[in-house]
């Protein structure tokens, strides 16, 4: 009997459950057994090397060893690779030919969460990484008046970075976003007098999930979309309660803490998407969580299923809104030239280049863009260890943005965006773009 083993597939991409219930998730030897099995089949292929540092370490660990093998590498340096992956999703989406539902069966980000999550359970996770996925607690203490002013203070000091480097393992020349005591969620001036126009492709009205950075780092991201809104007649409220969307702690590999997440967000959240919202998410990492992470974690919850058919990105939304005829386009300010990036966690989401889309439609606007890894991912980019990786992946980012001579440089991710900024400047002292999220872009757009 002949047998056939296929050289990647032309079938849709699928992804299954997450078994994180099970025990045997956090089998050791079971983990290993399986880390060996995809790891070989990497090495037999190699696509992934150039997308970041997880494949080069990985390919250094088997060409360094006497067999040049897989089975020659030490199990204890698994981890090694594991490290170096910030869960971007990126193998997966645009590389790899052997996912699901191919019968090799690879997917290499739900494998490393998998690792990650049996490191977090024997307890082999530190402070410091801990402290920076409570986002919502550092939040709340960081944005206290007076307080807020001294964390600001020591964020920038290279006295104070420096010990915080050597004591916390924050890496003292990363450039860290400020906190702001003035809430989006305890400032936000909404509006919901409009009348209900519901489209073909989108609900007329909408809910915000602040996210905790718009909520204490740049409220005006939210401030912006609110306006936006409003220009074009859409009602608006918050989500009534939130906390932590919960991707900090899954990429931490802290499952449980994700599930006490998702049982405060899930209950509120489904509550809107019965009742006709759509719920709009201006981090893209939020978004993906809502999307697709807790829907495969939860695969026979309904209520996380409706809140992910519920779930915008808001250029997602404003682009449908387009086209269903009801979003106006009555640009009264050119951009002139930006350079875009689009982060790893919009692409995942499936949907197309939609705020490319939205902002070229801005008169007097040329966008060039950027769809590659900016190498920062949230906490991973900050920390001592892995920050020049952070730097030399993001390093043709940095390039292609500055190529263009752009007038604003933006990116969904307000992260990825003041990492971007951070190596234009290291680049090229001259840069002289203004960074700006693209939901104040198309504030400043609209002339509002």
């Amino acid at each position: 009997m002949a047998i056939t083993v296929k050289e990647g597939s032309l079938e849709k991409p699928t992804r299954h459950p997450l078994d994180w219930k099970s025990e045997a998730f956090y089998e050791e030897a079971s983990l290993n057994k399986e880390l060996e099995r995809v790891f070989d089949i990497c090495h037999t292929c190699r696509r992934c090397v150039s997308l970041c540092t997880a494949f080069p370490t990985l390919f250094d660990l088997i060409d360094d060893n006497p067999t040049m093998e897989v089975e020659g590498v030490a199990k204890a340096d698994f981890g090694k690779v594991v490290d170096q992956c910030y869960l971007c999703d990126m193998c997966y989406m645009t590389k790899c030919p052997y996912v699901p539902p191919h019968e090799w069966n690879v997917d290499f980000p739900h494998l490393m969460l998998r690792a990650k999550a049996v490191k977090f359970k024997k307890g082999e996770v530190g402070f410091r990484d801990k402290l920076l996925s409570n986002t919502d607690a550092m939040g709340k203490l960081a944005s206290i008046p007076v307080v807020v002013q001294v964390v600001n203070a020591v964020n920038k000091n290279s006295v104070a970075r420096g010990l915080m480097d050597s004591v916390l393992g924050v890496h003292k020349d990363r450039e860290l976003p400020e906190y702001d005591s003035a809430k989006f969620r305890n400032t936000a001036r909404l509006n919901e007098t409009f009348p209900v126009r519901n489209g073909v492709q989108t609900p007329g009205k909408v809910a915000i999930y602040s996210t905790c950075y718009i909520n204490y780092n740049e409220p005006g991201i939210g401030h912006d979309l609110l306006k936006i809104l409003a220009h074009n007649d859409i009602p608006a409220r918050l989500v009534e309660k939130e906390v932590c969307c919960g991707m900090p702690k899954l990429e931490l590999g802290d499952l449980e803490a994700v599930a006490r997440n998702k049982a405060i967000n899930i209950p509120v959240l489904a509550k809107l998407a019965r009742e006709g919202y759509a719920i709009l998410a201006a981090v893209p990492s939020c978004a993906l969580m809502f999307k697709q992470e807790l829907p495969l974690m939860f695969p026979d919850d309904a209520e996380v299923k409706a809140v992910a058919e519920a779930m915008y990105d808001p250029f997602e939304y404003f682009v449908l809104r387009q086209k269903d005829g009801l979003l106006k386009t009555d640009f009264k300010t050119p951009l002139g030239k930006v350079s875009y990036h689009i982060p790893c966690h919009l692409r995942v989401q499936n949907m197309g280049q939609k705020t490319r889309e939205m902002l070229e439609k801005i008169p007097g606007t040329t966008v060039t863009t950027v769809e590659r890894c900016a190498g920062h991912d949230g906490t991973w980019g900050v920390k001592s260890e892995y920050y020049d990786n952070s730097m030399k992946i993001g390093k043709p980012v940095f390039k292609l943005m500055a190529d263009a001579k752009p007038d604003y440089i933006s990116s969904d991710c307000a992260i990825a965006g003041r990492h971007i900024q951070q190596g234009m400047n290291e680049a090229d002292g001259g840069n002289k773009a203004e960074k700006q999220h693209p939901v104040t872009l198309l504030r400043i757009a609209y002339g509002l």
